[in-house]
């Protein structure tokens, strides 16, 4: 038993030694491993977040038809004219024409004040410089209304007979000038009644079409039973056109009716001076004869 008990602790001391004389060894073997994978992963590049390119958004492609296509306004003076009944047609054939009637007017007239104020200054330097009546209404221009005023003065002098005859002839020089001058007034004064009947029933035209024009739309709308803010702006937005149409015309006719009133009244200062010294002139010439 002793010598059994002795080889029990012979071969015990033997494991140990073996175990002891193993065991640096591993732990040796498991520190290189363990360098060597810290040393390429200190070695081995670190890519920088920071400085790594971002990716590029992704975009989505285009189709080629939706290039340079031009986007139609739904709303406006042509969805107006194309979704109007008749009436609403012709309210802005009536709108157009009185604008186009009012700017006409206007071109014209300022064209004929200018000729008149043109022929003021050949009047005032022509005829008191000619040494009778009949030769300063020669001297002066055909279409001068100096000259058609003068021409009636001396008109009258000749043909103050028959019935005329009982009539005083200053009474009747006077009468004849102040014809000639009315008749000057009228053709300045043409036209001006369309301005003003323009500016005073325009604003209520273009009404009336807004009127019409959100009946028919509230009408449409009912009828479709949808009453979204995209199906009732639409048509009475396109209504409300019409009143804008309406004072656009209305503002320049009034304007345009203020500023020729305005140059016809010195105008008519003008004929008026040129009739009384005219009156003036015709009586001397007459009595010394």
């Amino acid at each position: 038993m002793i010598v059994n008990i002795s080889k029990f602790f012979g071969a015990s001391a033997c494991a140990l030694a073996l175990t002891f004389s193993v065991v640096p060894q591993v732990a040796h073997a498991q520190a290189a491993t363990t360098e060597a994978v810290a040393s390429e992963v200190t070695s081995a590049p670190v890519m920088d977040v920071a400085s790594a390119p971002a990716a590029a958004p992704e975009v989505a492609p285009v189709a080629k038809s939706d290039v340079g296509k031009a986007v139609d306004n739904p709303y406006g003076i042509g969805a107006l004219w194309s979704g109007s009944d008749a009436v609403a047609k012709i309210v802005l054939l009536l709108l157009v024409i009185m604008s186009m009637g009012s700017w006409y007017i206007l071109a014209v007239k300022m064209l004929e004040q200018t000729k008149v104020a043109k022929h003021s200054k050949e009047a005032s330097q022509k005829f008191w410089a000619a040494g009778t009546v009949a030769q300063g209404a020669a001297a002066l221009h055909k279409d001068s209304p100096f000259q058609f005023i003068a021409a009636s003065g001396l008109e009258a002098t000749k043909k103050h007979s028959g019935l005329m005859g009982h009539i005083h002839l200053n009474d009747w020089i006077s009468m004849s000038i102040q014809r000639s001058i009315d008749r000057v007034s009228r053709e300045l004064q043409s036209g001006l009644s369309f301005l003003a009947t323009v500016g005073s029933i325009s604003p209520f035209v273009g009404l009336f079409g807004t009127v019409w024009g959100i009946y028919h739309a509230l009408t449409a709308i009912g009828i479709s039973g949808q009453a979204s803010i995209d199906k009732v702006a639409g048509p009475v937005g396109e209504a409300l056109i019409m009143t804008a149409i309406g004072l656009a015309v209305a503002v320049p006719a009034v304007l345009a009716y203020n500023y020729l009133v305005s140059r016809n009244k010195g105008m008519m200062d003008d004929l008026r001076t040129f009739g009384a010294d005219l009156h003036a002139v015709l009586l001397g010439s007459v009595s010394k004869s």
